[in-house]
């Protein structure tokens, strides 16, 4: 499958799913509730929500291709120009010093249900609209119009479902030491700042590599 710039893809990726948000603290709060099991499990639904972006995200970028290719790089600078805008925001939240740590909730113990652990990480990944709006702005970055855009968007949304399993699941494991990582605001900070230069240095590269 051809990728344009596919290290470039999965360093960002990688870096991005590291960043912990509201998947990651659904994922810890239901591991307290029904173990391992339930976490790894809930992981899997919200990582299947991936491929319903990848295939909207698909559409979008087919509709704009098939309208001309001047269009779908337009397309493609304004999606850059948005990544360089969320790091230049989590850049900012940094130096004002508003990164706190992330709230985990704990739940009560109880058996686990399967159904309810994927229905809950499914709808939390597929209703978030701010992963809607990552995907639309993200994929068409690496995207050759030569090959069909869904394809590529569905296999890029599979290495990022590989990549975020493990590391959820990795989380799931450490139960403890996550949720200590969670509530530190130092280490939040850290990430931010982290993932705020690498979505600003891509935005820049991608932007720079087109004129």
């Amino acid at each position: 499958m051809y990728i344009q710039n596919f290290e470039a893809f999965v360093i960002a990726i990688t870096i991005l799913t590291l960043t912990p948000g509201l998947d990651t603290a659904l994922v810890i709060r239901n591991t307290s509730r029904a173990g391992i099991s339930d976490g790894c499990v809930t992981s899997f639904g919200i990582c299947s929500g991936l491929f319903v972006h990848a295939t909207f995200s698909a559409i979008g970028i087919s509709a704009v291709l098939a309208q001309s290719a001047e269009l779908f790089q337009v397309v493609k600078m304004i999606g850059a120009a948005y990544l360089i805008w969320l790091g230049y925001n989590s850049l900012k939240g940094l130096i004002k010093g508003n990164s706190g740590g992330l709230h985990v909730e704990t739940a009560n113990n109880s058996n686990l249900s399967i159904r309810r652990s994927l229905r809950e990480g499914f709808l939390s990944n597929v209703l978030n609209p701010k992963t809607a709006v990552f995907y639309l702005a993200f994929l068409p970055q690496f995207i050759s119009p030569a090959h069909s855009a869904l394809l590529q968007s569905l296999f890029m949304a599979a290495v990022h479902f590989v990549i975020a399993m493990i590391w959820q699941c990795a989380l799931s494991g450490a139960l403890n030491k996550a949720r200590t990582l969670l509530k530190s605001a130092k280490f939040m900070r850290w990430m931010e700042g982290t993932t705020g230069c690498v979505l600003v240095g891509l935005g820049v590269k991608l932007m720079l590599e087109r004129r």
